[in-house]
């Protein structure tokens, strides 16, 4: 099977040389490798240059934010299974997508693992780790969801059940995943591996302003689908990421 790795950036020029090593390092090599950046400025564009020769689709144009550009990616994919690797993230090892790829059969639609949040400047400190677990169904009731960046689709489920919402924001990851968790029971699997190191400092948690967004659309996110969250849920939700700190 062949997947297609996402990588989307932005004025990257500190992080987008590592993320995309990381990516050609893989000895997984039936990897089709798409970058979609948002007409950065600094020298971003000038870095994904010198990997031409193994970057298999690269659009530099404006976009509506990361979910559009990430939405740009997917369509533009050619393989059997989709995932993401931000321009600040790298994956854990060279063997992340091989673990990935060879569980992946006619009865699973998705995997997910485990992720490590590091530090912006030094990627081996680990400041926070989010180790998920097996999902069943109703589990998104009890503040559950699994880490966005360690999470991997085949290509056809987006094709038959739609792509990130634009209108939702950074809650736009969580309302796909509750989508194909929930609403659709889609097949999953959990290994308890690390997928990516990412580097602190995601959108939705950089500020109250953010995160105040972020629980309003994520409220909205169980509404569209026809869905009823248990009155605590979004309350539960950030509390039980305390816990990855330690």
């Amino acid at each position: 099977m062949k997947i297609s790795i996402i990588t989307v950036c932005f004025n990257s020029q500190q992080t987008i040389k590592a993320t995309i090593k990381s990516v050609l390092n893989q000895s997984y090599k039936q990897v089709e490798y798409i970058i979609i950046d948002g007409a950065s400025t600094d020298n971003t564009i000038k870095i994904i240059n010198e990997f031409s020769n193994s970057i298999d689709v690269f659009v530099s144009e404006g976009d509506a934010g990361i979910y559009d550009a990430i939405n740009k990616g997917i369509t533009k994919s050619s393989g059997d299974v989709v995932g993401l690797l931000h321009a600040d993230d790298v994956f854990d090892n060279k063997s992340v997508v091989g673990n990935v790829m060879r569980l992946f059969d006619e009865n699973i639609d998705m995997i997910y693992g485990d992720i490590n949040y590091v530090d912006r400047k030094d990627i081996n400190r680990v400041i926070r780790r989010w180790k998920s677990d097996s999902y069943t169904k109703g589990k998104f009731k009890w503040g559950w969801m699994p880490p966005h960046t360690g999470f991997f689709i085949k290509k056809s489920c987006y094709t038959k059940y739609g792509l990130y919402n634009l209108s939702l924001g950074s809650s736009a990851d969580y309302e796909l995943m509750l989508r194909m968790f929930e609403v659709y029971n889609l097949k999953s699997k959990y290994i308890p591996l690390n997928i990516t190191k990412m580097r602190v400092g995601g959108i939705s948690n950089s500020s109250f302003k953010n995160r105040w967004e972020a629980n309003r659309n994520d409220k909205k996110s169980w509404k569209i689908n026809g869905l009823k969250p248990f009155w605590f849920t979004f309350l539960i939700k950030p509390i039980i990421k305390i816990k990855q700190f330690f």
